[in-house]
């Protein structure tokens, strides 16, 4: 199997949203072996762009390892510098079966940094951070409330009826 041809813009923009990416497979003095294989592949379709560490000083093995990796994946390789190699595959889509969408499913708990300036100009602000939940909301003075459900005027109501 052959990796995956990109063109050198795409290249370039993966690139660069790789920059801060953490390693999330090390391939150690084994190789390349079957079972990193399978947590490439696994990172890979969780993942789509990912960074991999190889502990090898050699650099003509990892380059190899490079285009083992993007054929057997089917990947596009997209970067080696150093001993790291940057991989990117699209993430595979699910059948139309598979695929759940919960519409009642409201957003998750949400940290927020709230600043309170002293009234006197010098000092620092104070720092708290308040847990928000999705039915909350945070007011303009920093309090946490609890969202009111949608507020319908009694013309619309009786319209509807």
């Amino acid at each position: 199997m052959s990796h995956l041809q990109i063109t050198t813009a795409q290249r370039k923009i993966h690139r660069a949203n790789a920059h801060h990416l953490d390693p999330v497979v090390m391939i150690g003095n084994d190789g390349l072996t079957d079972a990193v294989k399978k947590e490439t592949d696994a990172a890979l379709n969780a993942h789509s762009l990912i960074k991999v560490r190889v502990f090898s000083g050699d650099r003509s093995v990892r380059e190899a390892m490079l285009t083992a990796l993007a054929d057997d994946l089917n990947a596009a390789p997209i970067w080696h510098i150093g001993k790291l190699l940057v991989l990117w595959r699209p993430i595979p889509e699910l059948p139309e079966g598979d695929q759940q969408v919960d519409e009642d499913r409201m957003s998750g708990p949400k940290d927020v940094k709230v600043l309170k300036f002293s009234k006197r100009g010098g000092q620092r602000p104070e720092v708290k951070i308040l847990r928000v939940l999705g039915n909350q909301r945070l007011s303009a003075g920093g309090q946490v409330k609890r969202a009111r459900p949608k507020q319908v005027s009694i013309k619309k109501q009786q319209q509807h009826k």
